[in-house]
């Protein structure tokens, strides 16, 4: 039976999130956070097991990584850090999610078409057995760069990281597209903290004036639940690009009134919304459409693939603007 250097089950440390970068000199480090899936990644004397932050297995669905730690004359180690898959010079979270995938005849072959890289940050167990834990981050950068920089594997590779603040802010100004979705602080002198918020995260959040149009009720109410956001095309088509849930409960009622006297189909004449997917929240993939006459001004973090990543957060209606002026030129 095979042996690891910390339990599978252990915890990655976490992030809570904050408004700006933490800027107490000498006290932090900074790094980009990475667009993909959080891994940490675990070698006994003879297997490999790769775990998501939930704790699922993550093995079956990268075997091209399981086969590069296997390959690895080094044992008895726990590293930490992102998986990621490079298409055309930017890191694609829908390749990502590809790999989800019930058949692994569709894996394998996705593995040898849009081959995964692991950007590794941490490292909780050496080579050899040695838990390094309560070390502080110093010594734990120098243990995970000495092991890539060993390993000479083409899969696996070291996070950029500065003293910096002033090159945190520009990772920071240039997040949101691509590649990263903001900045981590952590503290140099910390040890590691499984499952704690002992880091700092901060993303990029930009707003966008939207095209409500259609909503969501709220689970088993009559109410109003969520926001159907679109953006215009460059054929004019109105696209859906996202959601809001962030609605007052005062609101909601008054709300709820206005918008059913605007349901007409389509509602959405280029991409309509479907069923429960990553955007969306909800159970039901129900909708009622709309005239495209409210927009409303919206905050967001991340786009990818032409739409929002996460929920968005209601500002305020733009009464003042004209629904045809919400085009993609501004999340572009």
């Amino acid at each position: 039976m095979t042996t690891f250097p910390l339990p599978l089950d252990i915890s990655p440390m976490e992030a809570k999130a904050a408004d700006r970068i933490p800027t107490e000199p000498g006290v932090w480090q900074y790094e980009p956070k990475w667009d993909g899936f959080r891994c940490l990644a675990s070698k006994g004397s003879d297997t490999v097991d790769l775990r998501a932050k939930s704790g699922k297995p993550l093995g079956r669905y990268f075997p091209e990584l399981v086969t590069a730690l296997s390959d690895l004359k080094m044992r008895d180690f726990v590293v930490d850090g992102e998986i990621v898959i490079d298409i055309a010079g930017s890191f694609s979270f829908e390749a990502l999610q590809a790999r989800l995938h019930p058949a692994q005849s569709r894996i394998r072959r996705l593995s040898l078409e849009t081959p995964a890289t692991f950007i590794l940050f941490d490292m909780l167990a050496e080579p050899g057995g040695n838990v390094i834990l309560e070390e502080g981050l110093v010594d734990r950068r120098q243990a995970v760069e000495t092991f890539v920089v060993s390993s000479k594997s083409a899969h696996l590779s070291l996070s950029k990281h500065t003293l910096d603040v002033t090159a945190a802010e520009r990772w920071l100004k240039d997040a949101g597209h691509g590649s990263t979705d903001g900045v981590v602080a952590k503290r140099l002198a910390e040890p590691y903290r499984p499952g704690e918020r002992a880091m700092v995260k901060v993303k990029k959040l930009r707003t966008a004036d939207c095209v409500v149009g259609g909503f969501r009720y709220l689970a088993g109410s009559p109410q109003v639940g969520s926001l159907l956001l679109g953006l215009y095309n460059e054929e004019g088509k109105l696209d859906h690009v996202g959601f809001t849930s962030t609605i007052g409960n005062d609101d909601r009622a008054d709300l709820t009134q206005r918008l059913e006297r605007l349901r007409a189909k389509p509602g959405f004449t280029g991409r309509a919304p479907g069923g429960p997917s990553r955007w969306s929240t909800e159970r039901s993939g129900q909708w009622e459409a709309l005239k495209p006459e409210l927009v409303v001004e919206v905050r967001f973090d991340h786009v990818t693939g032409d739409r929002f990543r996460h929920g968005t957060k209601l500002m305020r209606w733009r009464p003042d603007k004209l629904p045809s002026q919400c085009t993609f030129d501004q999340i572009r």
